[in-house]
């Protein structure tokens, strides 16, 4: 699509028809379907006797589902194989290159918007080189038609017609087929390669939240040794803003504590949101003046040293 020839004349015109026949071939082959938009373009490169780029707006955003619906069906298995490789691997070159280049510069916090920034500026650009030369490719498709139905059924209009109809107008069931292929890509994504991402970030949190509450639980022990009261009001400040703790004689299901450290998961964005109020907590046993461990979290998620309520 992005290889067109821009010779003067356009490939494949026909320079005997006259423009009523041209005309009847082309709505033909377009069908009904935004007959007149094409008809227009195609009308403007005819006049103008060489391609040039256009803009279309679905080529933009849904270039497979608008392919399949225009019935190019081998382009759009040539688009979604090599196309898309060549964007990945544009997407890699660049990732790789920034990576050792320039990523040690960017403060952890952005490193990975700035990884997604990257892929997109690519993706974006190929979107919208692909939908400057798309008008020109439909219309060297219909003229390649074209020509094949002159050539195959010189005498016969009837013969050409069906054969414009046949390989032009419009499908439905490509475009259900494309939008079917997207909603596949993203359960594939949702169901293999985001539990990927988010076990990851899960087990970052999780050894965050403990360390910072283990570390706090020690402070407390120390100061609950030396006085015998535990310190309720001892500020428990941290940089971490994912874990809010508090220090408590009281804690729901534990009646027999008299002094524990709260620490509540808070503040955790997509994919792990659901760690959000999850708690662990280091309680003090009175019967044999030692701290225990419980958790909120499920088996595979809690601390090994830490059981679930």
């Amino acid at each position: 699509m992005l290889f067109i020839e821009t010779d003067s004349p356009p490939p494949f015109y026909q320079e005997q028809l006259s423009p009523l026949k041209r005309k009847q071939l082309d709505q033909w082959f377009i069908g009904h379907r935004t007959q007149g938009y094409y008809l227009k373009r195609f009308a403007q490169f005819d006049q103008q006797g060489y391609l040039s780029p256009k803009w279309h707006w679905a080529a933009f955003f849904i270039t497979l589902p608008w392919l399949l619906y225009r019935k190019r069906y081998m382009d759009a298995l040539v688009y979604s194989v090599a196309g898309w490789s060549f964007i990945q691997l544009n997407i890699v070159i660049a990732l790789v290159t920034f990576e050792f280049v320039a990523m040690p510069y960017i403060p952890d916090a952005y490193q990975m918007a700035t990884r997604i920034g990257i892929a997109g500026i690519i993706w974006l650009f190929w979107s919208f080189m692909v939908a400057r030369w798309t008008d020109a490719y439909y219309y060297r498709m219909a003229r390649r038609e074209i020509a094949d139905a002159i050539n195959d059924h010189p005498r016969d209009e009837a013969a050409q017609q069906a054969h414009l109809r046949r390989e032009g107008g419009v499908s439905l069931f490509g475009l259900g087929l494309g939008f079917g292929f997207f909603a596949f890509a993203l359960m594939v994504i949702n169901v293999q390669f985001l539990p990927i991402i988010a076990k990851q970030k899960e087990n970052e949190v999780l050894f965050d939240a403990y360390d910072i509450t283990k570390n706090a639980q020690n402070r407390v022990a120390l100061i609950y040794q030396q006085t015998g009261v535990c310190p309720t009001n001892l500020p428990l400040s941290t940089d971490a803003q994912q874990v809010r703790m508090q220090v408590t004689t009281q804690v729901d299901g534990l009646p027999a504590t008299d002094c524990a450290v709260v620490a509540t998961v808070q503040n955790i964005k997509f994919p792990i949101r659901y760690l959000n109020d999850q708690t662990l907590v280091f309680h003090h046993n009175p019967d044999t003046d030692s701290w225990s461990c419980i958790s909120s979290l499920n088996e595979k998620q809690a601390p090994k040293r830490c059981i679930t309520n």
